[in-house]
């Protein structure tokens, strides 16, 4: 992906060391995307949290993500679908999660067209485990 903009670089409480920093998901989204916005909004250690936003978009046919890190994924407004090489697919509406492992190879099949998908991306270090609170059985629907 394209456009990433690491907010823990710019001025203000992000940049403030000691101080809280804080903001919307919903601010600061762009009228116009030809490409997904995407904002680094926390790092530290081997942790990098992203917000993402997509209208519309989709990875090019015959693409897939295989990444090294573990990717714990939220859609926090919108829809969007993620389809694995496996041929899973599963559509993410707001509240809806998804922990997938590194190594596991991955494409956004489709999202919203009329709105704004905003997803939440957690990037960690492989192997990390998470909590079983609100998780489904650890199959995909398909």
């Amino acid at each position: 992906m394209s456009g990433h903009e690491d907010r823990t670089k710019k001025g203000g409480p992000a940049a403030t060391p000691g101080l809280p920093s804080f903001g919307s998901l919903f601010a600061g989204i762009a009228a116009e995307l030809p490409e997904e916005q995407v904002d680094v909004l926390a790092r530290s250690g081997g942790v990098r949290i992203e917000r993402i936003v997509s209208r519309g978009h989709a990875s090019p046919e015959g693409f897939w993500y295989d990444q090294p890190e573990d990717e714990w994924v939220l859609v926090a407004a919108g829809e969007g679908t993620l389809e694995f090489e496996d041929g899973r697919r599963i559509t993410l509406r707001p509240g809806d999660w998804v922990d997938i492992p590194a190594g596991v190879r991955h494409r956004v099949a489709r999202t919203a067209e009329d709105r704004d998908t905003v997803w939440v991306a957690v990037w960690r270090e492989a192997a990390t485990s998470v909590s079983t609170a609100g998780k489904g059985s650890g199959t995909l629907p398909g």
